[in-house]
């Protein structure tokens, strides 16, 4: 565990990590296709006391472009399945906070845990959680790190002071921990 430039303990720093994803729950999940990795944003339920952070997607849909050879991308739910570890970024750009969970994902067609995790923002996709087209993308956090900084007025007052004497400016806190 890297812990150097943080003042929390690794108590702390999992707590720290676990609650901004829950404040957030707009993550950028990146994955591995074989060639690259795929991002994209997805809306996150975050259960700490199962530690778990879950999503709904689609069975075919989150492709990209093709590959190199111009054969269709891996769908996501492939891509899970080949290559299960998984990185998720969380941003708060207001209070500059950012925290990124790495963990293993698996995919599931679990349809009562589909139908609890069932919004209407879900709607927008598909027409209801009955819908056979829907997974459930379980990721099981094993490493965060965690970016925490003072607000944009305070952050500005350390960028300007920092630009006059060439200090390097003290934006914040910084620290990972195993989960």
């Amino acid at each position: 565990m890297a812990n150097e430039e943080h003042r929390l303990t690794p108590a702390e720093l999992t707590d720290k990590a676990w609650h901004l994803a829950e404040k957030i729950r707009i993550a950028l999940l990146t994955s591995w296709d074989g060639e690259q990795q795929r991002i994209r944003p997805l809306a996150a339920t975050v259960d700490r006391d199962a530690d778990v952070i879950q999503f709904l997607v689609g069975v075919s849909g989150g492709t990209t472009l093709a590959d190199a050879t111009g054969a269709p991308a891996l769908t996501l739910v492939e891509q899970v399945k080949k290559f299960p570890t998984v990185t998720l970024a969380f941003a708060d750009h207001g209070a500059h906070d950012y925290v990124t969970i790495t963990g293993q994902a698996a995919v599931s067609n679990d349809r009562a845990r589909i139908k609890e995790l069932w919004t209407p923002f879900a709607k927008a996709w598909w027409d209801s959680a009955d819908d056979p087209e829907i997974r459930l993308l379980t990721v099981t956090p094993e490493n965060a790190e965690i970016w925490e900084g003072p607000n944009q007025l305070v952050a500005t007052a350390l960028m300007l002071t920092a630009a006059v004497t060439g200090a390097k400016p003290a934006v914040g806190d910084h620290g990972a921990v195993r989960m």
